[in-house]
């Protein structure tokens, strides 16, 4: 009975001590060395100080500013707290902000049909990407606040849309943070 005990404590100390520090601190370590900025979280860096990330979505609330599709993870964009709301299509409170958010997108924009992503929320809640469709609707409020030409815009818009994966996965997409950085590049905001 005691060798049984002694046997089953030193692999469980063994066991631990391999899969528990040795593996992860491998993988770590072969992260940190061969996929330094994915294992970092994908941040992005202006002027040397961390600006976002291209993997998770943020808010831009001023108009100079192509918005990111709404967020239900905690206060928004909030790592912490992400999920999707999982109200019922039929639930009042998501009818209810979906068309608060349709009356603010379409004040905008009144004669054009609003792309599904901007009035609703990924999975995730932090979706760092809006369709081609959802920039090309924001070009002209952007275009007037900042004073660019909309064609300028556009063109920026196709620059930054990232096509299907290997040509057939997921859908043609535009990073926002990203384009917005582009943006400033373009023209620095007044």
């Amino acid at each position: 009975m005691k060798k049984h005990l002694l046997t089953a404590f030193l692999m469980t100390v063994a066991t631990t001590i391999l899969l528990g520090l040795v593996y992860p601190l491998l993988i770590t370590g072969l992260a940190q060395v061969l996929f330094r900025d994915k294992a970092n979280g994908q941040i992005l860096y202006r002027n040397g100080e961390a600006i976002g990330s291209r993997i998770i979505g943020q808010p831009f609330t001023s108009a100079k500013y192509f918005q990111s599709r709404p967020s239900a993870a905690g206060n928004g964009y909030d790592a912490s707290n992400s999920g999707g709301t999982n109200l019922a299509p039929s639930n009042q409170k998501l009818i209810d902000r979906v068309r608060a958010d349709a009356t603010t997108w379409h004040a905008g924009n009144p004669k054009q049909l609003i792309p599904v992503d901007l009035i609703t929320t990924s999975a995730s809640g932090l979706d760092p990407d809006i369709s081609p469709a959802s920039a090309e609707f924001q070009i002209a409020r952007v275009a007037r606040e900042r004073g660019i030409p909309e064609e300028t815009l556009r063109n920026l818009v196709q620059t930054h849309t990232h096509q299907r994966d290997l040509g057939l996965l997921g859908e043609p997409r535009v990073n926002v943070v990203e384009l917005n950085l582009a943006l400033d590049d373009l023209a620095p905001k007044p």
